[in-house]
């Protein structure tokens, strides 16, 4: 069965694009948004989608921040969303999180709580938000409350209306598929991804930001870079 597309409503940043000629996203995570697993920080996949998001939008000012710390958890980044988030003022938030969740069974009403704060304080802010599903996993029988814990997550995000990305059923494609060897696009430990796997993400990531998107007309053109005298 074909994957369905991937096009969040994105109301805040399409307006932050027309009046500004501006966006700023701010991608928060665990280790898959810090890159653990690239070779080089400019392969992590914030920094591909900054690269991705300029070549599809080149009359705007695109920055994609990268606020990942690996093994954090909800609560974790939860705690740090007004500072690292929210103080950058950005229009849309990626937000990467639940795996370290399941993996300690924290308990689903908790991460749940947690979940529609977080949501609750981008609404507050006015940022659009787009949750990431887990990742697929070769082995996850090794964690028996992980399809629970993908099932809160997508639950809250159909209830708050929030989309969800589908990074789950896009791994699980590229495992099925003959296009790529694992080696290709995961590690050596079966959870984190190498550069192939993370450009793959941020492209996927770009083309469902650029549908969302739109077409949209920026009227106020990025500012030339200043000329050293």
């Amino acid at each position: 069965m074909a994957q369905q597309p991937f096009q969040p409503a994105l109301p805040a940043a399409r307006r932050a694009l027309q009046e500004t000629g501006r966006l700023v996203i701010v991608a928060l995570g665990s280790s898959t948004t810090a890159g653990s697993g690239a070779s080089t920080e400019d392969k992590s996949y914030p920094a591909v989608l900054q690269s991705e998001l300029r070549r599809r939008l080149p009359r705007a000012d695109v920055r994609v921040l990268n606020k990942g710390v690996g093994g954090q958890s909800a609560y974790d980044m939860l705690l740090r969303m007004d500072a690292d988030v929210f103080d950058e003022k950005p229009a849309l938030v990626i937000w990467q999180t639940v795996v370290n969740d399941a993996i300690r069974d924290i308990g689903e009403d908790k991460l749940g709580k947690i979940l529609r704060k977080g949501i609750a304080k981008a609404r507050d802010a006015g940022t659009d938000m787009i949750l990431m599903d887990l990742p697929w996993l070769p082995r996850a029988g090794r964690y028996p409350h992980y399809d629970d814990y993908r099932g809160i997550l997508a639950r809250i995000a159909h209830d708050q209306n929030v989309a969800l990305f589908p990074r789950y059923a896009m791994m699980k494609g590229w495992a099925r598929s003959s296009q790529f060897s694992p080696e290709d696009l995961v590690g050596m430990d079966g959870l984190h991804l190498v550069d192939g796997g993370y450009r793959c993400l941020a492209l996927r990531i770009a083309d469902g930001i650029a549908a969302g998107l739109g077409d949209v007309r920026i009227d106020v053109i990025k500012s030339a870079p200043a000329v050293p005298q």
